[in-house]
């Protein structure tokens, strides 16, 4: 372990010193060692190993950019092993807490049930004239008029944040009283 660290920082050393066949070497090191450090991040969060590659892409490539940050007189190993798990975190961030599942393996199951019966647009619209004004208003804008929730909020003179509690309380009454029906 030592010894690969030496010979990393050494190659590392060489390379910043303008030697662009010490560069090629530690690069060409490195890469198995990333790629097994993203495969293993991967796996215990519990996502496809498979994106492991682009990983290790965006580790080399923030190398290649960051490496005259590099403290010479400082092993290298510890630099990079500090980019690797940010880049990690950066990628498993972007992904979310997802969890992917293949829904063929449940497809049998899963039950056969008929959908759920929906209101029809005029029930909608004689549910939403029982609304308040403010909640229709706001309702009828986003959901029907496709508006956002900042063009809304300046069209009734209503801050972003009332816009969203006067749909939230229409969407609610709304579903209670479609329910009711």
């Amino acid at each position: 372990m030592r010894e690969r660290n030496d010979e990393w920082t050494g190659l590392m050393r060489s390379a910043i010193a303008g030697d662009d066949g010490a560069y090629h070497r530690l690069l060409k090191a490195v890469t198995p060692v990333l790629r097994a450090a993203a495969r293993r991040g991967l796996a215990r969060a519990g996502q496809p190993v498979d994106q492991s590659e682009d990983i290790v892409q965006d580790i080399l490539l923030a190398v290649h950019l960051k490496r005259h940050t590099w403290d010479a007189s400082a092993p290298f190993a510890p630099w990079l092993f500090a980019i690797a798990r940010n880049k990690l975190i950066d990628a498993l961030r972007r992904r979310g807490r997802r969890v992917f599942v293949d829904i063929d393996d449940f497809a049998e199951t899963l039950p056969g049930e008929a959908p759920a019966e929906t209101a029809s647009a005029s029930e909608v619209a004689a549910q939403l004239q029982t609304l308040p004004a403010r909640q229709r208003d706001v309702l009828q804008s986003i959901a029907v008029d496709s508006a956002s929730i900042k063009d809304t909020a300046a069209k009734f003179s209503m801050s972003e944040g009332a816009v969203r509690v006067a749909l939230h309380r229409g969407l609610a009454s709304l579903t209670a009283k479609l329910r009711e029906q």
